[in-house]
């Protein structure tokens, strides 16, 4: 299929999938974003092998679903490491749509977005993940305006997500080792956790509190990537970070430990 610049009309985009049943299927856009599943889906398309390259196609175990989604990058596994906190999150897949549309010369142009996330209130996002804040070119940003105005539509969003602080995407990956549930402890490891960091207290400090820190510690790194306990991720996540539990996950938490102990200690 050729493909050319984007700038067609919204209202005449074609969605093209491949159901659960393993049968490509093409709809109008509206009627699929209303009716079709995406995140139960698996890729209309798979993601290029490209010799010599450090990075290939690979799996994202997520924590939301319990299921498998496929990754064909280092840019996007730290984008689904992101995703994959959210507790309004319900649903991931990877490259479940692809968007056809005409230009304004006549020629189709075809886009499918590297991530569908599906979130509480029903409403999705198509996303795609950069590795830096250009990649792409021209075309991906042409592309962006129709397909920003086609998820407008139907109450969705499209979003081209540039890579976190790569302090960030390293505390990310380091606490994703534990989002496993074998990693939240016993019973009550949860509530011991809890009442230990109930005002904002350096990590060392708070589990030893609760009982031997080769025990504890996996799960209050599980708790961390839960958000049922909390840390600015945007420095150094080491023994003396300050942690503390908040009952909305986190919602507010990081300025109020900063307001709380300053920067972190090192070392």
């Amino acid at each position: 299929m050729q493909q050319a610049a984007a700038g067609g009309d919204g209202a005449k985009i074609e969605a093209a999938f491949v159901t659960v049943f393993g049968r490509l299927t093409q709809l109008p856009w509206d009627q699929a974003a209303a009716s079709v599943r995406f995140e139960g889906l698996t890729p209309v398309s798979a993601f290029p092998v490209v010799p010599g390259r450090r990075w290939g196609p690979g799996w994202w175990w997520s924590s939301t679903t319990g299921r498998d989604v496929v990754r064909g990058s280092s840019a996007m596994r730290t984008q689904l490491m992101v995703l994959d906190r959210d507790p309004e999150l319900t649903g991931l897949s990877a490259r479940p749509v692809r968007l056809l549309w005409r230009d304004t010369d006549g020629w189709v142009c075809s886009w499918v977005s590297q991530l569908f996330a599906r979130y509480a209130d029903g409403s999705g996002v198509l996303a795609d993940c950069l590795s830096s804040p250009t990649a792409g070119g021209d075309r991906a940003r042409r592309v962006r305006m129709v397909l920003e105005a086609a998820c407008a539509r139907v109450g969705w969003s499209y979003r081209r997500i540039e890579p976190p602080p790569a302090v960030v995407a390293a505390n990310l990956r380091w606490l994703a080792g534990y989002r496993h549930l074998r990693y939240q402890g016993p019973p009550g490891m949860r509530s011991a956790l809890a009442e230990a960091f109930a005002e904002p207290r350096p990590l060392a400090d708070g589990v030893a509190a609760v009982g031997d820190s080769l025990q504890v510690l996996p799960s209050a790194y599980h708790a961390l990537w839960c958000g049922y306990l909390t840390a600015p991720l945007d420095g150094p996540l080491h023994e003396r970070a300050l942690i503390c539990a908040d009952a909305d996950r986190g919602k507010g938490v990081e300025s109020r430990l900063r307001d709380v102990g300053g920067e972190p200690e090192r070392g």
